[in-house]
């Protein structure tokens, strides 16, 4: 019951709550992306969804414009120079995920769900892996509140799938009760250059 009409209404109810009560942050954060960089405030990038659908996801600009044709390309590594000086502080806390909270209403995400994978990736998933597609991608989930950047890339999906077997309303707010200490702490937010190794080499 859960899996089939509950979690959208919890997704629904959640998204819709903290937008309005974050409104003025979400204000705060354009106006300084606006005064301290040059270019649009957010940033809008295909990912994939459930079913291998891809969407719009949305998140407030922390690079430079244009950053996916310098340095490392679509990655974003630890010190990464075209990080701008107010995206470091955006993503040391996930305040550049905020936005996806539209995503969220518009029902391309939920709340609590494996991270929307880029297309690339998700060619590289074995059969097994691709049941990670069979729920809607999420803001936060449980390889967020288990490790996120500082496990491998193959641990995390093993978590996403663990999540999909799991899934149910004592582990979603299991997780979002989780995923406020690990913001406040900023653990593993940006990830090491050796994570994306196996990534790059994929490619």
């Amino acid at each position: 019951m859960y899996r089939r009409f509950g979690k959208r209404l919890f997704d629904v109810v959640l998204s819709g709550l903290v937008l309005l009560v974050l409104a003025p942050v979400f204000g705060l954060i354009a106006l300084l992306i606006k005064l301290t960089t040059q270019g649009p405030v957010f940033y809008v990038q295909e990912r994939i969804g459930r079913d291998g659908e891809p969407f719009p996801f949305i998140k407030f600009r922390t690079m430079v414009v244009e950053a996916e044709t310098q340095g490392a390309g679509i990655l974003c590594l630890k010190d990464d120079p075209r990080v701008t000086s107010i995206g470091r502080i955006l993503r040391r806390v996930s305040l550049d995920e905020l936005p996806q909270l539209l995503n969220v209403l518009r029902g391309e995400m939920s709340v609590i769900g494996p991270r929307p994978g880029l297309a690339y990736q998700v060619s590289k998933y074995t059969p097994q892996q691709r049941l990670r597609l069979s729920v809607r991608p999420g803001l936060t989930g449980w390889a967020q509140v288990n490790g996120r950047n500082s496990i491998t890339w193959d641990k995390r999906i093993e978590r996403d799938l663990e999540y999909v077997q799991r899934m149910s309303f004592a582990m979603d707010l299991l997780i979002v009760l989780r995923t406020v200490p690990a913001m406040l702490m900023a653990s593993n937010q940006i990830a090491e250059r050796d994570y994306f190794k196996e990534l790059t080499d994929a490619r």
